[in-house]
This record gives structure tokens, sequence and C-alpha cells, in this order.
């Protein structure tokens, strides 16, 4: 059974960080690139970050660029995924999502390429 788990979510105060995790079980998720995605009140589902499949590259939204960072451990049975973010403003409130995917690592992913998906974290960063 395919499992995404995240934790870590929480309130913090705006220039605050935290540490997203997601922890990715019951398949071979070592070969699957990794994604992060959040969804704001009454708005869509947007592109976070991912990382490659072996970690060695990453891809972040311009919205969160230089303040977040992705990072994955390829574990025998479970994969780990890392989403660090630091500098946090009011508008990075939303539910973060975890994600897993195959396919071709052009540009940047978008929602239609992650078929696991987690059940969420909350984020909230207050002003």
């Amino acid at each position: 059974q395919v499992q995404l788990v995240e934790s870590g979510g929480g309130l913090v105060q705006a220039g605050g960080s935290l540490r997203l995790s997601c922890a990715a079980s019951g398949r071979t998720f070592s070969s699957v690139h990794m994604g992060w995605f959040r969804q704001a009140p009454g708005k869509e589902r947007e592109f976070v970050a991912a990382v490659s499949w072996d970690g060695g590259t990453s891809l972040f939204s311009d919205s969160v660029k230089g303040r977040f960072t992705i990072s994955r451990d390829n574990a025998k049975d479970t994969v780990y995924v890392y989403l660090q973010m630091n500098s946090l403003k009011p508008e990075d409130t939303a539910d973060y999502y975890c994600a897993a995917g195959t396919f071709p690592w052009v540009g940047v992913p978008r929602l239609a390429d992650f078929g696991s998906w987690g059940q969420g974290t909350q984020v909230t960063v207050s002003s």
C-alpha cells in the first residue's frame, strides 16, 4: 500500500522557520521524483518545490526560491523528503502536500505529473 505521510506543520511567526517531512513507503520511491505543493484557502493547489529521484536536482517556485530548500533520503524501505522553510511570510500559509511521480525532468513539474499524494500538513504563518 502506497503511503505518503507529511509532518512538521504548525503555527509560526513571520520570519520564522519550519521543516516539513514526508515519509513515502509502499513502493520503490527511491527511483521516483518527489515534490511539495501547497493550497491556500480558496486557491488552487500550486507547485512549491521538487527534487529528482537521486536528489541531484531541485526546482522551486519563484515565490519560495532562496527561502526554501528541499532534500531527500532514499532509505531502504522508506524515502524521506524534507522541505526546509525559512523566512516564512504570511502568504506562505497553506496546507502543504507531499507528492511522488515519474516523469521526464524537464521544466517545472505539473500537478498531473504526480500520481501519489499525502494528506497534507497545515502551515500557518502569523504576521
